[in-house]
C-alpha cells in the first residue's frame, strides 16, 4: 500500500515512515499542506496520514479542498485535538478516520487496514483468491493451508495484485506499489518478483497480457 503522510512533527513524522516502512508500506513524507495538496493529485496514492496542524494550510482545509475536487483518496486524520467537536469537524470534512495524538503504530496500522478495507467493500480481513488466502494483519501468505514465504517486495506485489483482480495492472503501476518518490526503480525487478511469485504460487497465478501488464484474473463468488 502506497501511503502520503502529511505531517510537520519532525520527529514523529520520521518515526511513522520508518515504523510503517517497516510494516511493508510505502511511505512518501510531505510537511507542508500546499504541498501535500499538489502531491495528492499522484493517483498512485492509496492512502493519505493527514495531520490536522500543517503550515502553508492546515489539514481540515486541505482536507475540504481535496474532496471538492472530488479527489476519493481515503484520509485518516492526525491531532492533538480530541474533544467531540474536533472529530465531528474532521469526519463531516471528509476523512474516513480520526486518531487522537498519541497513539500506538500499532493501532494506526490496524486502522489503515480498515479503511482499506471498507474502501475495496470486504468484510473479511483476509484476501482469499483459490487456495490462495493472504492476511494483511499478520501479512503472511498460504496456498492450500500450508505457509508460503515472500519477501517484503514479492507481497505488496501479490497484494496489488489480489486487491486489483480482474484488472491488468501495468509495470508502472506495480512499480509505484513498491517505490516512493525518493527510491530508486531497478529497471527488471518487477519480472523477477513475479517470476518467484510463479514459482511458489503456480505459473498460472499470475498472468501475463503482453505489452500491457500482469492480472490475476477475478474468480466468480463472493471471495472473487
Amino acid at each position: 500500500m502506497r501511503i502520503l503522510l502529511v505531517e510537520d512533527d519532525q520527529l514523529l513524522g520520521d518515526g511513522l515512515c520508518v515504523g510503517l516502512e517497516q510494516m511493508g508500506y510505502t511511505v512518501d513524507w510531505i510537511s507542508d499542506g500546499f504541498q501535500a495538496e499538489l502531491a495528492l493529485q499522484d493517483h498512485s496514492l492509496d492512502l493519505a496520514i493527514l495531520d490536522i496542524s500543517l503550515p502553508g494550510q492546515d489539514g481540515l482545509t486541505l482536507l475540504r479542498r481535496i474532496r471538492q475536487q472530488d479527489n476519493p483518496i481515503p484520509v485518516l486524520l492526525l491531532t492533538a485535538r480530541d474533544s467531540l467537536n474536533d472529530r465531528v469537524i474532521g469526519l463531516d470534512s471528509g476523512a474516513d478516520d480520526y486518531l487522537p495524538k498519541p497513539f500506538d503504530l500499532e493501532e494506526l496500522a490496524a486502522r489503515l487496514r480498515a479503511i482499506a478495507r471498507r474502501r475495496a467493500g470486504r468484510g473479511t480481513p483476509l484476501l482469499r483468491h483459490g487456495a490462495i488466502t493472504l492476511d494483511p494483519a499478520a501479512r503472511t501468505v498460504h496456498l492450500n493451508d500450508q505457509p508460503v514465504s515472500c519477501t517484503s517486495r514479492e507481497y505488496a506485489i501479490l497484494e496489488t495484485l489480489l486487491l486489483n483482480s480482474g484488472q491488468v495492472l501495468s509495470r508502472q503501476r506495480l512499480e509505484e506499489a513498491l517505490y516512493g518518490w525518493d527510491d530508486g526503480v531497478e529497471s527488471n525487478a518487477i519480472e523477477v518478483y513475479i517470476h518467484h511469485l510463479r514459482k511458489k504460487l503456480g505459473k498460472s497465478t499470475i498472468q501475463t497480457v503482453r505489452g500491457i501488464g500482469y492480472i490475476i484474473p477475478k474468480q466468480a463468488g463472493p471471495n472473487g
